[in-house]
C-alpha cells in the first residue's frame, strides 16, 4: 500500500486510514487523547492535533513516532497547520515503504 492510495481521517479521538478505492480500514489509532482530531499530511510524516496534543504518525502504520503535549498552549483545537513539503514525492513514497517493510521484518510480521 502506498501513500497516494491512502484517505485520512481524523475523528473522535481516533485517526484512521482508508484504501481510497475500496473505503476499507488500512488502519486506526485511538491511543491519542480523545476529542477532535485535525490531521496534516507532511510528505512521510501524517501531524495529527488532538486537545492540545501534537503527535506525528507513521502514515503507512498509524504508530506513533513522537508526540508533545505542548504544555501552556491550551486544550482546543488548533485554528490552522500547514506543510510547506506541499504533495508527496515518489523519493518520500520510496522512503516510507522501505522503512515500513523493515519494520514488518523485524517484528516478524
Amino acid at each position: 500500500m502506498t501513500i497516494e492510495q491512502l484517505i485520512f481521517v481524523g475523528l473522535n479521538g481516533y485517526a484512521l486510514a482508508l484504501d481510497r478505492d475500496t473505503g476499507e480500514i488500512v488502519w486506526s489509532n485511538s491511543d491519542m487523547k480523545s476529542g477532535y482530531v485535525t490531521l496534516l499530511l507532511d510528505g512521510d510524516r501524517l501531524i495529527a492535533s488532538t486537545n492540545g496534543y501534537i503527535y506525528c504518525l507513521s502514515p503507512l502504520t498509524g504508530e506513533i513516532l513522537w508526540h508533545n503535549p505542548l504544555k501552556g498552549y491550551g486544550m482546543g483545537a488548533p485554528t490552522a497547520m500547514v506543510s510547506v513539503r506541499g504533495q508527496v514525492t515518489p523519493l518520500l513514497v520510496a522512503q516510507a515503504a522501505a522503512e515500513a517493510a523493515a519494520s514488518a521484518a523485524a517484528s516478524g510480521g
